[in-house]
């Protein structure tokens, strides 16, 4: 890697991965094309460790043009491909912008890349890389006897985000097979961690938890999810980079199963330990909310390929991960409060959460 396009790099885990790559490869410089849409912010981005080896573009990753000026002038030989629509509550309110941005957003960036890389040949193909993040969603759900996803499970989505993740995932294979663009692709479990955009469970509870709102919890919150700690996701596609195997699919996860429930029992917990205030004991304030359509009860991720192919685990435990995760948002309440004041978040708090009063 010598210059590298990072897609949607001012989003939660893109923002955060920049972060690590700019320290764990000193010699690095990282283009970070995002469209600043709702969940992304330029201040997830302060604080870099070298701004002299980062440029930031406002763009849309559906610019063909755009893309196609971005790999010439700045000579990018890898693509990480974070970008995405990623809320299955979002896709399944308004599902038209999850297939664009996710089905033709990544079809723009394979062809352009396809051109510049292989039709061009403007830099060497042993120097050239597009690594595809998606999601463990595309296998669909689990009982409670299923083996864990592995990466030869069947794909099976059931939200439309899921399926827009899909489709992406199969348009790389076949760029891969089709064209012989140098491809790896990840698919990883849920991801928490600071800079996270509190439409998603653990910000949402943590941010609730402090303030002594209600905690709203799907159906009886027995869904169960492996949780990965951002940092050990980006430790984890620094690996595949180096040294994952051109074709490859790698699946990413925390290593553990809890339920919903038990997350937000545990965030309460912790916030009492850290913020002993008037809002203890914080499990009071659990509220069960009608389910959303179509919830998956079950994801499990079997992590094996990768970590013997590539030696890579996670490093944090679930509540080693959780500790710091609360803290970094008890250090940054400005971030927290200049969220919660953007009207299209207050919107969609009231659809998705205040306007699903009783259980069920």
């Amino acid at each position: 890697m010598k210059n590298v396009l990072i897609t949607g790099g001012a989003g939660f885990i893109g923002s955060n991965f920049i972060h690590y790559l700019l320290k764990a490869e000193p010699h690095i410089s990282i283009v970070n094309l995002d469209a600043l849409t709702y969940a992304a912010s330029v201040d997830n981005l302060k604080n870099l460790p070298d701004l002299s080896r980062y440029i930031f573009v406002e763009g849309d990753i559906r610019d063909r043009t755009l893309i196609e000026d971005l790999l010439r002038k700045y000579t990018i030989d890898t693509i990480v491909h974070f970008a995405a629509e990623s809320h299955v509550d979002r896709s399944i309110l308004g599902p038209e912008l999850f297939l664009q941005t996710n089905i033709m957003g990544t079809f723009t960036l394979l062809d352009a890349a396809k051109r510049f890389w292989l039709e061009e040949q403007s830099v060497p193909k042993a120097e050239i890389r597009f690594h595809h993040i998606s999601t463990d969603e595309v296998f669909g759900s689990l009982s409670s006897t299923d083996p864990a996803f592995s990466e030869t499970t069947p794909y099976a989505p059931n939200s439309p985000y899921a399926a827009s993740k899909a489709s992406s995932d199969h348009l790389v294979r076949a760029y891969a097979h089709t064209y012989n663009l140098p491809v790896t692709i990840t698919n990883c479990s849920n991801n928490y961690g600071p800079r996270q955009f509190p439409e998603k469970l653990i910000p949402l509870i943590i941010l609730n938890a402090f303030s002594g709102k209600d905690l709203p919890v799907y159906g009886d919150g027995q869904q169960i999810r492996d949780w990965l700690f951002v940092d050990d996701h980006c430790a984890a596609i620094h690996v595949v980079l180096k040294h994952g195997v051109i074709g490859e699919t790698y699946n990413i996860g925390g290593n553990n199963q809890p339920t919903n429930l038990s997350i937000v029992e545990t965030i309460c917990d912790l916030l009492d330990e850290l913020v002993p205030d008037q809002h203890v004991p914080r499990r009071k304030l659990i509220k069960f909310v009608k389910d959303r359509p179509g919830h998956d009860r079950r994801y499990a991720i079997n992590i094996g390929k990768v970590n013997a192919d590539l030696g890579w685990a996670p490093k944090y435990s679930l509540n080693e991960g959780l500790r710091e995760t609360i803290q970094w948002y008890l250090d940054h309440l400005e971030w927290a409060r200049s969220v919660h004041e953007k009207r299209d978040y207050q919107k969609w708090i009231s659809q998705n959460y205040t306007e699903r009063d009783g259980k069920q």
